[in-house]
C-alpha cells in the first residue's frame, strides 16, 4: 500500500464517510462584484467568461435538475457514492440573505447529497450571509472555499482581485468562529510571486487553522486580461520544473492536517493559451508525486510551529 506524502482529499473522504464520495459542479446563476462594477469590471485578469465554470454541464437548468443529472451521471461510474453539491463558478455568496438561503436549500434535492460546497471570495461573506450558511450546516455539512490566491498584498492588487490579504484573513476567522470548514484556493506560479511568498502563503494558513486547501496551477484563458499581457511577453510562466519546486515547497512549510483538495487545476482545453506547459493534469500530479519521493518529503516536514489541529 502506498504511504501517502501528503493528505489528500480522496483519502480523507473515504477515512471519514466509509463509502466514496464526489462533488457535483452547479451554476447557480451568480455574478461577481468584481464584474459587475461594484468593485470593477471584467473580473481578475486570469478569469474567464465562466467564472471558472467551464466544466459545469447543464448550465441554465435549475439547480435541482443539475444536481439530479449530475448524480445520475455519476452513479453509472460510481454506484455506490455519495456527494457534494459545490457551487462552484463565480462568486457563491454574492446575493440577498433569503436569496442565497433558497438557492442553497435547492441543492438538498436527492438522499444521496450529503454536503454543500460553497466557493466564493473573502470580502462577500457579511454577517447575516454566514447566518444562513451556519443555519444550513444543522442540516447537512458544508464547506466554504475562498479564494486566496496569494499572501503577497501586492501581487493581489495586479491580479485585480479587488481584496487584498486582510479580508482573506478576516473572512476565515469569522467563518472559523462558526465550525464551518474553510477550504483555501491558491495559485503557486504568479509570475510576480516567488519561493518566499509559497512559504509565506503556507504558515498563513497554518496559522488560521484552514482545514483544505486547493493548488492551482496558473492556466491563461484566450479571452482575459492576462493573455494580452502574456502575448505582450509582459509576464512569463515558471517552468514545470519550478512549479513543481514550488508545490512541494508549499507542502513541506503546511501542516500535515490540513487536506489537499487538489495539486494542479486544468484550463478548458481549446480555451487557453497556456495551460499547464501543454500536458495532462495527470502528467503534472505524477511529475510533483515522483519529485515528493525522490526527495523523499512530505507534507509538513518543515512545519516548525504546534502541531496543527483541525476545528472539524
Amino acid at each position: 500500500m502506498r504511504h501517502d506524502r501528503y493528505n489528500r482529499l480522496k483519502t480523507y473522504l473515504l477515512n471519514k464517510y466509509g463509502f466514496p464520495v464526489y462533488k457535483i459542479p452547479v451554476d447557480a446563476g451568480f455574478t461577481c462584484p468584481n464584474r459587475d462594477g461594484t468593485l470593477g469590471w471584467g473580473g481578475c485578469i486570469f478569469c474567464e467568461e465562466t467564472g471558472s465554470g467551464f466544466a459545469i454541464q447543464n448550465r441554465g437548468e435549475s439547480i435541482k435538475t443539475q444536481v439530479l443529472k449530475g448524480i445520475e451521471r455519476m452513479k453509472q461510474r460510481y454506484p455506490n457514492a455519495k456527494f457534494f453539491v459545490y457551487f462552484q463558478n463565480f462568486t457563491n455568496t454574492y446575493a440577498p440573505p433569503e436569496v442565497l438561503d433558497l438557492k442553497y436549500k435547492q441543492a438538498l434535492c436527492h438522499p444521496d447529497v450529503i454536503g454543500v460546497d460553497i466557493s466564493t471570495r473573502p470580502d462577500c461573506v457579511p454577517e447575516e450571509v454566514l447566518d444562513v450558511i451556519e443555519k444550513l450546516s444543522d442540516q447537512i455539512h458544508v464547506t466554504i472555499e475562498y479564494g486566496m490566491q496569494t499572501a503577497n498584498y501586492k501581487t493581489l492588487m495586479k491580479l485585480n482581485r479587488g481584496h487584498t490579504l486582510g479580508e482573506f484573513i478576516d473572512a476565515v476567522i469569522r467563518t472559523k468562529k462558526r465550525n464551518l470548514e474553510v477550504v483555501a484556493h491558491v495559485i503557486l506560479n504568479l509570475p510576480w510571486d516567488d519561493r518566499i511568498d509559497v512559504v509565506e502563503t503556507a504558515k498563513i494558513l497554518n496559522a488560521l487553522r484552514v482545514d483544505g486547501v486547493k493548488i492551482h496551477s496558473l492556466y491563461i484563458p484566450k479571452d482575459s486580461v492576462m493573455a494580452d499581457m502574456y502575448k505582450r511577453k509582459e509576464i512569463e510562466i515558471c517552468s514545470l520544473e519550478e512549479y513543481v519546486d514550488r508545490v512541494i515547497t508549499f507542502l513541506e512549510h503546511l501542516s500535515p492536517a490540513i487536506v489537499i483538495h487538489r495539486l494542479v487545476a486544468e484550463g478548458p482545453r481549446d480555451g487557453c493559451i497556456f495551460n499547464n506547459w501543454g500536458l495532462l493534469k495527470i502528467q503534472v500530479i505524477n511529475a510533483i508525486e515522483r519529485e515528493l519521493e525522490k526527495r523523499d518529503t512530505r507534507q509538513g516536514k518543515q512545519v516548525r510551529l504546534t502541531t496543527h489541529k483541525l476545528s472539524n
